[in-house]
């Protein structure tokens, strides 16, 4: 899974910018991470399902996103302060910025 996350989400020199760049001040803070697991770790605990997919760009946590009941990608920022995530959604390539609510387009981003 890691090679995937590398292939789909490769940043590039992003992470190094302390600069605000597309409407966004946290970029910048962006990790070389994979996801941590290949589902929802609470949904599937609770025996729930999820709508799509999205990992935290500084810790690769996966959580499901607002659109499943259980919200725990949100959560996730809620509770850690994390602010970026990327869907992991085959044919969609943003980054989503919590704090500044902006969406980025990944391939403009790097």
């Amino acid at each position: 899974m890691a090679g995937l996350f590398k292939r789909l989400f490769s940043f590039g020199g992003i992470g190094t910018s302390p600069r605000p760049r597309y409407g966004c001040t946290h970029l910048g803070e962006i990790r070389d991470v994979a996801p941590l697991s290949e589902g929802c770790d609470e949904c599937i605990k609770a025996g729930d399902k999820w709508v799509h997919l999205r990992v935290c760009l500084i810790c690769g946590k996966v959580g499901c996103c607002d659109y499943s009941k259980n919200k725990h990608a949100t959560l996730h920022f809620r509770e850690t302060g994390h602010p970026l995530i990327a869907s992991l959604q085959p044919g969609e390539d943003w980054i989503w910025c919590y704090v500044d609510q902006k969406k980025i387009d990944r391939k403009v981003a790097v």
